[in-house]
């Protein structure tokens, strides 16, 4: 498990594919969020029932699920971006518009919720936050392992 949480966002100086969405602060927009995030993933070579996938989109549910319950401004969408890097990794960065609360990791054994970022750390190889102008970011990032082609063959992980 990494237990380190930096703030410091490492610029990915050319991303082998980009996608950034704006989603309505609801349970409807997370939802939308990790089908989305499913459907890009496969679109890059990592099929839908690969691990990388599944890993992928339970991390965007977790940051989704955070931004609509805990970073919602009424009015106000998140936004959700992900990043392939050149690295062999995926970057996930949700942002929300709620910059007056702090991330909080419920650690009580009886408590409600509050695991959401726990599940976060064990999954991801980096993780943190980042305060923007309006609000805050949460990203994560994991490593994305031989990408695939569209017949299941191995491609390298620079096309």
């Amino acid at each position: 498990m990494n237990s380190e949480i930096s703030t410091q966002i490492p610029t990915p100086i050319s991303p082998l594919g980009e996608m950034t969405l704006r989603l309505s602060s609801t349970p409807r927009g997370a939802r939308l969020a990790r089908r989305l995030t499913q459907r890009q993933l496969v679109e890059w070579g990592h099929p839908y029932d690969g691990e990388a996938n599944r890993t992928a989109q339970q991390i965007v549910a977790e940051l989704a699920a955070n931004a609509v319950t805990h970073g919602r401004v009424p009015g106000r969408d998140f936004a959700l971006r992900l990043l392939l890097l050149a690295e062999g990794a995926l970057r996930i960065e949700v942002s929300d518009p709620r910059g007056d609360r702090g991330l909080r990791i419920v650690r009580e054994p009886d408590a409600e919720g509050g695991r959401g970022l726990i599940v976060v750390s064990v999954l991801a190889t980096a993780w943190g936050v980042t305060e923007r102008e309006v609000g805050k970011t949460v990203w994560a990032e994991l490593a994305m392992p031989g990408r695939r082609g569209p017949a299941g063959a191995p491609r390298p992980a620079s096309g």
